[in-house]
């Protein structure tokens, strides 16, 4: 069972990714467990302070070293993680190799940017690795932990209807997924490619893998050069 406790600045926000469809169905499974918490809970004061003005100035306020590592070092009492993962946009770019691996693991705790980010501290000595979902900026790590914590749980056995449903995925292979059809065979004079109605499995795989490596081809050769 792969559990995953996100530590957040705005729970709110992840009510609603884990109460509903593969997600909903992967706890109620007992393949998953998704744990919020808010980080105010370990603030300061009757505030429960949690940011302040970055040291030498500057706009944005920096999430505060004593409540993360708080915060962090509780949790840590109650579960031993396999990895405090920071999300960021100065991260590892996340791809189907890495959610792969993850999936893997046992325990992980997500750690939710905010502002201006975290004191760079709790980066040295909490942190173990570093997640960015891609080349811009959110104004929280939120949304990021919500679209990490769905690529791995779609990928734990059991999770999906289909057990092979998530091995074609787009980048499992390092190639894109090929096209899919469903019904009517023919709408508006556009029709099905034959190969996929003649019921010949060795020619409907070679089609799949032809189209599959074509649409990278076209679409993202740096997939093929890596």
């Amino acid at each position: 069972m792969l559990r995953c406790d996100i530590l957040a600045v705005i729970p709110e926000l992840l009510e609603g990714p884990f109460q509903h469809s593969i997600l909903k169905r992967a706890q109620q499974k007992g393949l998953m467990e998704v744990h919020v918490h808010d980080l105010r809970d370990w603030g300061q004061g009757k505030h429960r302070q949690i940011d302040d003005y970055q040291y030498g100035g500057g706009a944005g306020m920096v999430l505060m070293v004593e409540p993360l590592w708080r915060a962090i070092t509780d949790l840590q009492q109650k579960t031993t993680y396999d990895e405090i993962i920071y999300l960021t946009p100065d991260g590892k770019t996340l791809n189907q190799s890495m959610a792969n691996a993850l999936s893997l693991r046992g325990n992980l705790l997500l750690v939710c940017g905010h502002y201006k980010g975290i004191d760079e501290r709790i980066r040295e000595h909490l942190i173990t690795m570093e997640i960015s979902i891609g080349d811009y900026v959110l104004s929280g790590g939120e949304l990021a932990a919500a679209v990490l914590v769905d690529a791995l749980g779609r990928l734990i056995p059991g999770v999906l209807n289909n057990e092979t449903s998530a091995l074609e995925d787009s980048f499992q292979d390092d190639l894109l997924s090929h096209p899919v059809y469903t019904r009517p065979e023919e709408f508006n004079g556009w029709e099905v490619p034959a190969v996929l109605m003649s019921g010949h499995e060795r020619k409907i795989r070679e089609w799949r893998e032809d189209q599959a490596l074509a649409r990278t081809q076209a679409r993202r050769p740096d997939l093929l050069s890596s």
